[in-house]
């Protein structure tokens, strides 16, 4: 059973699949092809050749020409394209006919009034002279196409031509072509057995080294064979690959784990005072010459009143005070990032939590008159460490009050809690601009701003949204930021206790 199966899932089972597929495919569209279209063709044929025949018997009679035998004409018209023809006078007298039961079929049909019955659903060709139709006789349970006209000398000409012929012939022609389709199917068949063996004996060989190289085993080299094809270069190439890679992973074992472990503790500490003293050294020039400004300014007594003087020490402070919380929360994004900060999970009602975080908010919510809309009332239980939720649900609602915009007349920032299977997603929505689709990935970075014409008051530090990737890369939890049809929505997944 394993082999039909590996048969079934080899090169030249899939080659012939793939061949039979598309013949079959092109078989049948020429059928349908055929069924639809052939018909139609011959029908459309034909209409134009009655019109025309109409036209040529019609000007022989306005305008008759001694040196043509219309009677040789007609039947010859007949004969090459299976018309049945007939002209009779108004007194109904029979000038000429080709065949002597048309006449008796046409009064039938007529006095049936089966010709009524077809209108509006069978007529091909219609003007003031002549109705080219399709008639269905049920009583003879034929198919054909009918001429009735009015000729310029007051005669009636009728024209008959059976579908009947042009339907066998689509009905043999489909024969025609399934038999062709099966018979390509056979030989098809055939050649890909021979061809594809060729082929697939050197790709099957080398499938096995390479099995045996992903489990660390090279015992097993390639036949190189005589030819220069391609597949004997590759697998000269795959021998000189095998016979590299069991050597590097000699060496490599031969190495001291412990060292490795060291090595990459090292590195690790390494890169982290490298980016610490790089994002150190890149936000703090802007609060440094601002501190170094006002300190010149008071040393040098510019303005020597007292309320100058208070200004100058107030910014003073205010701007070593957003330093010293800028390194410390470069310092905390450090440890989170690099896994040397452990949390202390316990259960609390996220609920609670983020009602408290809407509170310390309430003053920036009033002078900004943004409405805040949270429903959740009864309380859900999670387990983490409640810090750090509360970092990651305040970052996102500043970001959302920074950012909020006025739509239909309202400012307007919701929260929803969404109970998921062994999670609850928290998402917080702000009506708003939305962030353009390339920015999406970008405002994870630290010190990475949407908007780089913010001040430095209302901007923010740029670390937030870095702070609530990290704790939740930690987590190994979800996070994000969706546009909406009106704001923009973040959100975060916190585990639910059990």
């Amino acid at each position: 059973m394993e082999k039909l199966k590996d048969k079934f899932k080899s090169v030249r089972f899939r080659l012939f699949a793939v061949l039979c597929a598309v013949i079959i495919f092109l078989v049948l569209c020429l059928i349908l092809i055929n069924s639809i279209v052939l018909e139609n063709f011959y029908v459309y044929s034909k209409t134009n050749t009655v019109k025309k025949l109409y036209h040529k018997i019609n000007n022989y009679y306005d305008s008759p020409n001694l040196s043509t035998n219309l009677e040789n004409e007609l039947r010859r018209s007949a004969f090459i394209n299976n018309f049945d023809i007939l002209i009779k006078t108004d007194t109904d007298l029979i000038l000429f006919t080709t065949d002597r039961d048309f006449l008796s079929s046409l009064n039938r049909i007529q006095s049936s009034n089966q010709l009524k019955e077809q209108e509006g659903s069978a007529v091909l060709y219609k003007d003031e002279k002549m109705e080219i139709r399709r008639v269905d006789d049920k009583t003879s349970n034929l198919t054909y196409i009918l001429l009735t006209g009015n000729l310029v000398n007051g005669y009636s000409l009728f024209i008959r031509i059976p579908v009947a012929p042009i339907e066998e012939s689509v009905n043999i022609s489909n024969k025609v072509l399934m038999l062709i389709g099966l018979l390509t199917i056979i030989i098809a068949a055939l050649a890909v057995s021979i061809i594809s063996r060729k082929f697939t004996e050197p790709i099957l060989e080398l499938n096995d080294i390479t099995k045996k190289m992903s489990k660390l085993d090279f015992s097993k080299k390639y036949r190189i064979k005589n030819s220069s094809d391609e597949i004997n270069e590759l697998g000269q190439n795959i021998n000189t690959m095998s016979d590299k890679l069991e050597t590097t992973i000699k060496q490599l074992r031969d190495n001291n784990k412990e060292l490795e472990k060291d090595i990459e503790e090292k590195s690790k500490i390494d890169e982290m005072r490298k980016q610490f003293i790089s994002d150190v050294s890149h936000e703090l020039k802007t609060p440094i010459a601002l501190i170094q400004g006002y300190a010149e300014g008071l040393v040098e007594n510019v303005n020597t009143d007292e309320e100058s003087k208070k200004f100058y020490a107030e910014v003073i402070l205010d701007e070593t005070s957003k330093m010293d919380s800028l390194v410390k929360q470069l310092l905390e994004l450090m440890k989170l990032e690099y896994g040397k900060r452990e949390f202390q999970d316990k259960e609390f009602n996220l609920v609670e939590l983020i009602q408290g975080v809407i509170q310390n908010c309430h003053v920036m919510l009033e002078e900004k008159a943004i409405e805040v809309l949270f429903d959740s009332k009864e309380p859900i239980y999670v387990m983490a460490d409640d810090f750090y939720i509360e970092q990651v649900v305040t970052n996102y609602f500043t970001n959302a009050i920074k950012h909020v915009e006025e739509r239909e007349g309202k400012k307007q920032i919701k929260i929803d809690i969404q109970l998921q299977e062994e999670k609850a997603r928290v998402t917080v929505f702000n009506t708003g601009s939305q962030i353009a689709e390339e920015e999406l990935d970008r405002i994870w970075g630290r010190f990475y701003k949407v908007d780089s014409s913010r001040n430095r008051e209302d901007g923010g530090s740029g670390i937030g949204l870095s702070l609530v990737k990290a704790i939740q890369n930690n987590y190994k939890n979800a996070y994000g930021v969706e546009n909406k049809p009106d704001g923009v929505e973040f959100y975060f997944d916190v585990n639910l206790s059990e």
